[in-house]
């Protein structure tokens, strides 16, 4: 079949740690069947963001080959710009793609249907930093807990995917203390305001973290609007019930869990800790930052 789309893969051997490589042949097979089609791959760090900036033009659909990590470079390289993006999941978690719950098929299948796919205008999150730089992210953020656990399963090469967050989270809990957090959050009843020592902190725009935890249950990609999971500080011993819930998504009907939607936040961090976005790390994050939603922001191929 002649595909008449334009097409770029940006493809991130490095995703799954490292693991995504092996897949590269077998992408390649795959574009034989699209008339204008190219494959690109990404060497390092942000490198995928700028193939896709080059790409803009060019073509008129970017693929994102790779993790949550490599969607969000596509994304943040493109915001704005009349191009759709499209995602092969070959990453740890993939977690953006389980909210769009796109039917289950092969990489070789899931690449064959992207020229019939449909596309869906989703929102984003952006976040403004203290220092003036900002970011957009696609599925959610963490701080403090999440953040340290992104940051640990960043720096485990020998596990790999759900194994690889259940260990970090083990290894995470046994040295945490709570972080001290002023939270301020814009949502469509009025504002709230929490001034106290917060467990773990998740602002989200899709509904799983970490391969399988429902941390935003309720999320909707397409409201216009975040969701916003806080669990409050409670004994470490506690939390083991916790993690339960999260993987059911039931942690929101808990009384130490403020869980609502959000249009925009402000978080003051006294002190310097982890926070990931998208499941990429950043490592001492304080002060000052600003959340908000952005509505329609990105077209995101779609298989229903």
């Amino acid at each position: 079949m002649v595909r008449k789309d334009s097409f770029t893969f940006i493809f991130n051997p490095a995703a799954d740690k490292g693991r995504a490589a092996g897949k590269a042949r077998m992408i390649e097979r795959s574009l034989a069947t699209f008339a204008n089609a190219s494959l690109e791959v990404s060497r390092f760090p942000g490198h995928a963001g700028e193939i896709a900036r080059n790409a803009v033009g060019g073509s008129s659909t970017l693929i994102a080959c790779g993790g949550d990590g490599t969607l969000n470079e596509v994304v943040n390289a493109v915001v704005g710009m009349p191009v759709r993006v499209g995602i092969i999941p070959v990453g740890s978690a993939n977690d953006f793609l389980k909210t769009l719950r796109p039917a289950k098929k092969t990489t070789e299948d899931a690449i064959a249907g992207l020229a019939d796919c449909a596309s869906r205008t989703v929102d984003l999150g952006h976040v403004e930093f203290g220092d003036g730089g900002s970011r957009y992210f696609v599925n959610s953020i963490g701080i403090g807990f999440t953040g340290r656990i992104a940051r640990t399963v960043q720096a485990t090469p020998w596990f790999r995917g759900e194994l690889s967050y259940a260990y970090a989270l083990v290894s995470v809990l046994l040295g945490y203390t709570p972080l001290k957090m002023h939270i301020e959050i814009e949502t469509p009843d009025g504002k709230l305001e929490l001034r106290e020592p917060v467990f773990a902190f998740s602002v989200s725009n899709g509904a799983v973290e970490g391969g399988k935890f429902r941390i935003a249950p309720h999320a909707d990609p397409a409201d216009g609007l975040l969701d916003v999971c806080i669990l409050k500080a409670i004994p470490k011993w506690r939390f083991p019930g916790y993690v339960f819930k999260y993987l059911k998504g039931t942690q929101i009907d808990d009384p130490e869990v403020l869980y609502c939607k959000a249009s925009a936040l402000r978080v003051f961090m006294p002190e310097g800790d982890a926070m990931h976005m998208d499941g990429e790390v950043f490592r001492n994050v304080s002060g000052s930052m600003g959340i908000s939603a952005v509505p329609r922001a990105v077209e995101i191929l779609f298989d229903p």
